[in-house]
């Protein structure tokens, strides 16, 4: 039983990365951790998708006395999109609005990154919402990449 349950443990953790790589969506920013969300602010406004709040981690570290390299969070939305999702599963009220963070490693290099779409259909069991769910796909990719300078 033992040497069943460490067989388990030990191909669960070996694929563990690579479904958790799957979750996410990161990509490399021509531009600092503000200009990138001050960017893709302007874009998602633009599309008239509403931007609920920033948030300022490396703000929020340094008043508890703590280092942070710069990173900010943004949070957005689209009821059109987000609402008929809830409607089928209430539980992705937790994912949602979306958000994007902004980065930057030890290296000084700015990164922003996502939960994909697919990953929150797949966490809250969304079936009959794939139309939605690539389209949220497809302008995320989007979106992102013109605010990171990868377009």
């Amino acid at each position: 039983m033992r040497i069943g349950l460490i067989v388990c443990l030990l191909l669960l953790s070996s694929v563990a990365p690579s479904w958790a790589a799957g979750n996410f969506k990161t990509i490399e920013s021509k531009f600092s951790v503000s200009e990138t969300l001050d960017r893709l602010t302007k874009i998602l406004k633009s599309k008239g998708i509403k931007v609920m709040a920033r948030v300022d981690h490396a703000a929020g570290a340094k008043s508890a006395g703590l280092e942070l390299p710069d990173t900010q969070l943004l949070i957005f939305g689209n009821p059109k999109l987000g609402t008929p999702l809830m409607q089928a599963n209430r539980m992705i009220g937790l994912d949602l609005p979306m958000k994007a963070l902004a980065w930057q490693d030890k290296a000084g290099k700015v990164y922003l990154s996502y939960t994909t779409p697919g990953a929150l259909q797949a966490r809250h069991e969304v079936k009959e919402r794939d139309k939605i769910f690539g389209v949220m796909t497809k302008a995320l990719a989007g979106l992102t990449a013109a605010a990171a300078g990868a377009k």
